[in-house]
């Protein structure tokens, strides 16, 4: 039987970032470097495959400092640590090499100077998350404030309200982190912001890339993993940029099929964090079941690079 017409929307930009790239690459250099093993203060980035091919080279990936011995390097994951982390490593005098995404660590450097300068902190962000509690972790415990929603906004207690600055999440949506901002500008008058938006390049031009796909499509495949802030942003941006239905599958075999039965047109991005392997390996899986066609939508261009660390060019 003719397999029936399938169009696949591309979205491009996807998948890796500039940050991703650099980070992953600290892995494999440390290891070219200093040999197996390689200790990693949590996953690198948030993929499974990406991590599991690490562990295959000899990567060792754990929660806390305290799991590493004294005598290997460790490597800070891209999200960023508290300050705390680096203090410990140097007091046990281990080698270790930071791997925090760039633009993170401009938001850590925009948090200690607005504390400087006698600023009290709100952060933007996801409770828990590796990269809220790194950012967070850059003063002292209790010093920054997290608002999670424009609910938040209503109940933060701030010690003087016109001497207070925001910081945000670098994987944030950015029309719901638009809203926060409104909230804190309307109820704070003199709240001081970034000077520059924190919500990374990479984030921006996936969100924009499927807000231009979704009115397109009748269903989006988000390639990423369920603990990728910015692949599950990318989910809900589509379902509110008008596509009736978007799903998060970390490989190929996760694809609800059922949930497609009907469908004619697809869209495919992928998260940060996501090899393009892992978009291939779903695009494959669509073509074995439709007659595809596939539609590339480009809504712009990234060449961004971030050089290692000197350690590891030395």
């Amino acid at each position: 039987m003719p397999k029936p017409p399938m169009t696949l929307y591309l979205a491009a930009p996807r998948g890796f970032c500039a940050g991703v790239d650099r980070a992953i690459k600290i892995v494999e250099m440390a290891l070219q470097k200093w040999g197996a093993p390689v200790y990693v203060r949590h996953e690198i980035v948030h993929n499974k495959f990406v991590v599991d091919g690490l562990k295959a080279k000899g990567a060792v990936f754990v929660e806390e400092l305290d799991e590493c011995p004294d005598d290997r390097p460790v490597i800070f994951s891209a999200h960023g640590v508290p300050k705390s982390v680096p203090a410990a490593a140097a007091a046990r005098e281990m080698i270790y090499v930071d791997a925090t995404c760039p633009l993170v660590s401009k938001v850590h450097i925009e948090a200690q100077r607005h504390a400087e300068n006698g600023l009290q902190m709100i952060m933007i962000g996801h409770k828990g998350h590796p990269e809220t509690v790194g950012t967070m972790g850059q003063l002292p415990p209790g010093a920054v404030l997290l608002v999670e929603t424009v609910a938040d906004v209503a109940t933060v207690n701030v010690r003087d309200p016109d001497r207070i600055a925001f910081v945000t999440q670098t994987t944030l949506s950015v029309d719901d982190t638009a809203d926060i901002v409104v909230a804190l500008t309307e109820r704070f008058p003199n709240i001081v912001g970034p000077h520059k938006e924190d919500i990374c390049y990479a984030t921006t031009n996936r969100q924009d890339a499927v807000k231009a796909m979704a009115p397109l499509i009748d269903a989006m495949l988000v390639v990423g993993a369920p603990n990728s802030s910015n692949s599950r942003r990318l989910v809900e941006v589509g379902l509110k940029a008008g596509c009736p239905y978007s799903q998060l599958v970390q490989r190929a075999d996760d694809i609800d099929w059922r949930a497609l039965k009907g469908v004619t047109s697809i869209g495919i991005t992928a998260g940060a964090s996501a090899p393009e392997v892992l978009i291939d390996e779903v695009i494959a899986a669509v073509q074995a079941r439709h007659d595809v066609t596939i539609q590339k939508l480009e809504t712009a261009v990234e060449t961004v690079e971030f050089k290692v660390p000197r350690v590891l060019r030395a």
